[in-house]
């Protein structure tokens, strides 16, 4: 069975050095501090059995981190084990919509991510409504941070309701993917990805055995099309992140539908 991380990074030290991710050095495993060779992070997929991972770039008030023609040239060395997201500096409109048609039509890559709590604004802002629009137009979706941040910095802006609600309501056209499960508000989260037929919820940034209970409960049951497995790697490995599956009790349909199945519908990915 294949497996799909929908979110990941083949990070770039300068992302992988910044002070924000100071307090998941307390907490989780050692960071990398020197550049990775692409090799390395196929090869913390393989061995946790993940076929292909998305990974993206990062954009943030203070600069680049990772560039879209970073991602696009990881992608490009990893012989079809990286899939690029692109993203995008919110402060300037229309250059953002000019990057991201770019990153989509001329560098290849499949979707938008943009993290809310780098900006300090909710994805209900009005300077996320024309790349929304420019989503729609390229038929990409739309990924972002869903719950509190591990990172040092405010987690207002990912509480799903009401700012997601109010994206999904008004565009009912963009495929919206909730990463990082929306604790401490995964009930919203799931009430969202239940009400909207474009909103999603992946699971990265959490293991296998910190998926709430309610989250569990919805990838057995009627939500099996709305979840999809993500690692946030570096901060988790795969093998980490899927420690420990046999215990969800999902039926080979939900299992499926999980580790590969929603990933290829959602984002447009060949069997």
């Amino acid at each position: 069975m294949a497996i799909i991380d929908v979110w990941a990074q083949h990070p770039t030290p300068r992302l992988i050095q910044h002070d924000m991710f100071d307090s998941l050095r307390r907490w989780g495993a050692p960071l990398p501090t020197e550049p990775l060779p692409v090799s390395a992070t196929v090869a913390a997929m393989a061995a946790g059995s993940v076929d292909v991972a998305l990974i993206s770039a990062w954009y943030a008030p203070e600069g680049v981190l990772v560039s879209n023609d970073e991602v696009a040239e990881f992608a490009a060395a990893s012989q079809g084990r990286l899939i690029g997201v692109a993203s995008v500096d919110l402060r300037r409109p229309m250059a953002a919509v000019r990057e991201l048609r770019r990153a989509v039509t001329e560098l290849g890559l499949r979707a938008l991510r943009v993290v809310p709590w780098l900006w300090g604004l909710p994805p209900n802002d009005r300077r996320y409504y024309p790349l929304y629009a420019t989503c729609v137009e390229l038929g990409i979706p739309f990924c972002t941070q869903v719950g509190h941040t591990g990172p040092l910095r405010a987690s207002e802006t990912g509480r799903p309701i009401p700012y997601l609600d109010d994206v999904a309501l008004e565009f009912p056209e963009l495929t919206i993917v909730g990463g990082h499960i929306g604790y401490p508000w995964t009930t919203e989260m799931i009430a969202l990805a239940t009400k909207y037929p474009n909103v999603y919820i992946d699971t990265s940034a959490y293991t296998v055995h910190r998926y709430p209970e309610e989250l569990v409960r919805y990838l057995r049951g009627h939500g099996r099309r709305k979840v999809l497995f993500g690692t946030n790697f570096p901060m988790i490995t795969p093998e980490h992140a899927l420690a420990g599956l046999d215990d969800l009790g999902l039926d080979t349909e939900a299992r499926e539908l999980f580790l590969s199945g929603n990933a290829r519908r959602v984002f447009g990915l060949p069997e």
